[in-house]
């Protein structure tokens, strides 16, 4: 049976290969009687007793053979016999030890299916095949397998590689480490992490971000109030996308130990993405009032700007006092600047027309202008007012063309009448033509006021000296559509 097979084989390949003018689809006939082939040779009873997930040499043969093909469909038709056919771990290593025997390009096609095929019997051969191997090729493919088919004791190894290996590899053990799979994997990468240098402790926590390691976050919390920037930031990034109500407390000392500036503003936003996952608004500065009802004053006073970026109706009673308390104004006028919807309205336009303080004013105005057009349940024409509003209360020019700038979030043909007289003034022109086409890129608003629209988007053409907004105005007249360059 077996020599039957064989010379068949040779036959048809034979054949297909002599007549290859005459066939137009010589490649989809050969891939059809290689399929029968392979049918016919799983179904052979063998001469000699074959372990039950055991390949016999004529069908692995043919597979290697297929594997090795210099067309890429042949090719294919070898890596999906390895991905979903001869079951178990025997076969698995037989398919594996063939590595070492192929070409680089076959060898990177049998990795990407042994990781398909998912049986862990694979993985001793492509750690030897990792040691031995210099082709960037089989060694980022072999990488990105080891995530499939590797566990715990393989951290260590691709943490490694992070670390110091070519960019094209680290690229794959990224992705590895996220795929690794089995218990205990993610304390495996928090051990490396506590080892490894700044930059690799980085990539690690965006690991487990991805990995949603919850069981890693006190760890996480750690890091966060630890001496190096880099790495508090990375974990209360971590955090913010991982924590809960529970750790807010402990995230509140990551920033206080952040520096001033970015990395604190950082840390607080971190916060406010924890606390805005309570679906109660009224309960969402619970937990942050409660770890600074523990602080001394100088530290509450510090995150009264963690406050406001919660926000909420307890929290909004804190920074009032904070307002109203000559030591405490300015710390309550960043929280009320801060805040995350519209609620502080009536205080920020207080703010502007009463504070002595120049630059508390233009702040809180500019805060004001801010949360005009957010989504917090207003209707848009209340957003519209609001924001009419601010402009009434600019003093500067440069804060004219912020609003005309935010107004293009309020999708109403009323915001277009608000921007279309700034067309006329030489100062405000460009911001006012921008906004404009921010306005018809929506084709629900542009269409049901289609001759307003057009009106507007031809003095925009004849006005505007920027190309793109010029570029937009005719698209839209002609209904096409236009994407933001990247």
């Amino acid at each position: 049976m077996k020599d039957v097979l064989r010379e068949y084989s040779m036959v048809v390949d034979k054949f297909v290969r002599h007549h290859a003018r005459f066939l137009g689809a010589v490649m989809v006939t050969k891939m059809w009687w290689t399929w029968i082939l392979l049918v016919l040779l799983a179904l052979q009873v063998p001469t000699r007793a074959l372990a039950q997930d055991e390949v016999s040499s004529e069908l692995l043969q043919l597979i290697v053979n297929l594997m090795n093909d210099p067309d890429k469909d042949m090719r294919a038709i070898g890596f999906e016999q390895v991905r979903s056919e001869a079951k178990g771990q025997t076969a698995t290593k037989q398919f594996a030890a063939q590595l070492k025997e192929l070409s680089p390009e076959a060898a990177v096609g049998l990795l990407s299916a042994l990781a398909d095929r998912g049986d862990q019997a694979a993985r001793e051969e492509i750690i030897a095949l990792l040691d031995a191997s210099d082709n960037a090729s089989i060694r980022v493919a072999g990488i990105r397998s080891l995530g499939a088919l590797g566990g715990a004791d393989d951290a260590a190894r691709i943490v490694e590689i992070i670390t110091s290996g070519p960019e094209a590899e680290q690229q794959a053990a990224k992705v590895s480490l996220v795929n690794l799979q089995g218990s205990g994997v993610a304390q495996a990468i928090v051990q490396q992490m506590k080892k490894a240098p700044a930059e690799t402790q980085v990539e690690l926590m965006k690991v487990l971000t991805t990995r949603r390691a919850l069981d890693t976050i006190p760890a996480l919390l750690a890091t966060a109030k630890g001496k190096d920037p880099k790495t508090r930031a990375a974990a209360m990034a971590a955090l913010g996308q991982l924590a809960s109500e529970e750790h807010v407390a402990d995230m509140v000392q990551g920033v206080l130990k952040a520096s001033k500036g970015a990395e604190r503003a950082a840390a607080e936003k971190n916060v406010m993405f924890v606390c805005q996952r309570i679906g109660d608004l009224d309960q969402r500065a619970v937990a942050l009032l409660a770890a600074m009802d523990d602080l001394n004053e100088a530290d509450r006073a510090i995150l009264l700007t963690t406050l406001g970026r919660v926000g909420g109706p307890q929290a909004l009673e804190v920074v009032e006092a904070a307002l109203n308390d000559r030591k405490q104004h300015s710390a309550g006028l960043r929280a009320l600047c801060n805040w995350p919807d519209a609620s502080v309205a009536p205080q920020l336009i207080e703010v502007v027309k009463t504070d002595k303080h120049r630059g508390h004013a233009t702040t809180a105005l500019r805060a004001l202008i801010r949360i005009a057009p957010l989504p917090d349940g207003r209707s848009d024409q209340q957003k519209l007012d609001l924001l009419k509003q601010a402009m009434e209360l600019c003093q500067r020019d440069d804060e004219r063309i912020l609003v005309l700038k935010r107004a293009s979030a309020i999708r109403l043909p009323e915001t277009l009448r608000f921007v279309l007289p700034y067309l006329d003034q030489p100062k405000f022109k460009e911001q006012a033509c921008e906004s404009i086409v921010d306005l018809a890129h929506h084709r629900n608003l542009r269409e049901p006021n289609e001759d307003e629209f057009h009106a507007a988007l031809d003095q925009v053409i004849a006005v505007s000296r920027d190309a793109v907004v010029v570029d937009r105005a005719n698209r839209y007249k002609r209904d096409e559509t236009w994407v933001r360059p990247k």
